[in-house]
């Protein structure tokens, strides 16, 4: 592993134990789910770690980490009101490292898991598929708020992206439309729907799949520690990249990071 994994595999060590202990369910997703099952760990080149809870776990998790004292690790959100949180997921900072990813506004916090909440889409294909639509405009449009153009994007994503940094954020507050899009994802239940997933993801309707391929979570092995994963993983891993178990060509093993500052010796908070 490089440094950054290292850094990585600690704050999901602490993120894992935090869940152990006070009963809360995730699941390893997307990269880190395909690194767990392939490569028992990080796949080599990848960068974050991202994870899926219901979403009554995490707002547990986001009173857990309030209660607790400042330490190494912080919990940020939507409804934290830091200040400078756009993003419509938690982040789990490592407080003694700092990191600025190439973005319209250049957040300057610390090396970070994703955690996403997991809401329900549903209990027939058409629900999920009607259910989806009516959110995903949104979520496309907060994005593009937030990125900037990159070569690997598709023309008319950039061309979303150069129109949308065009609107002053006096008349579209990005924070604020930020909050409200994780209001609304919360409208309809998990436990009463079949079709579960994120909708703030980068897989779009892949990120939303049937509830019993999640089952309860099982544990792989990851690295040095052990981490809560999907039960079905070849059916999830199949839906969302195909033939996962066949490595992508040289080109394409990059980190889809853009970090202009990575600092594992000094904390953002100094």
């Amino acid at each position: 592993m490089n440094k950054l994994q290292f850094k990585l595999l600690d704050a999901f060590s602490f993120f894992h134990d935090v869940c152990v202990e006070n009963g809360l369910r995730y699941y390893s997703s997307g990269g880190t789910m395909l690194g767990a099952v392939r490569h028992h760990g990080f796949i080599p080149w990848d960068d974050d770690v991202d994870v899926w809870m219901p979403r009554m776990d995490y707002e547990k998790l986001i009173r857990i980490m309030k209660s607790k004292k400042k330490g190494k690790y912080c919990f940020e959100t939507p409804a934290s009101n830091t200040g400078r949180h756009y993003y419509p997921m938690g982040k789990l900072y490592d407080t003694t490292t700092t990191a600025v990813e190439k973005t319209k506004f250049n957040v300057r916090k610390g090396i970070y898991i994703d955690v996403f909440p997991m809401d329900g889409l549903g209990k027939t294909e058409a629900e999920r598929n009607r259910n989806f639509r009516k959110i995903h405009f949104w979520h496309m449009l907060l994005a593009s708020r937030v990125s900037v153009p990159r070569k690997e994007r598709s023309a008319w994503k950039n061309t979303a992206i150069r129109l949308s940094s065009v609107i002053p954020e006096a008349v579209f507050n990005t924070e604020k439309a930020i909050r409200w899009f994780d209001r609304q994802c919360t409208k309809i239940s998990y436990d009463e729907s079949n079709y579960v997933g994120i909708l703030m993801g980068s897989y779009g309707m892949r990120d939303i799949v049937p509830k019993d391929w999640l089952g309860d979570p099982v544990l792989y092995d990851f690295e040095t520690i052990k981490v809560y994963g999907v039960k079905n993983y070849d059916k999830y891993l199949t839906y969302i990249f195909g033939d996962w178990r066949k490595l992508p060509p040289k080109e394409k093993r990059v980190s889809l990071h853009d970090f202009e500052l990575l600092d594992f010796r000094h904390g953002y908070l100094e």
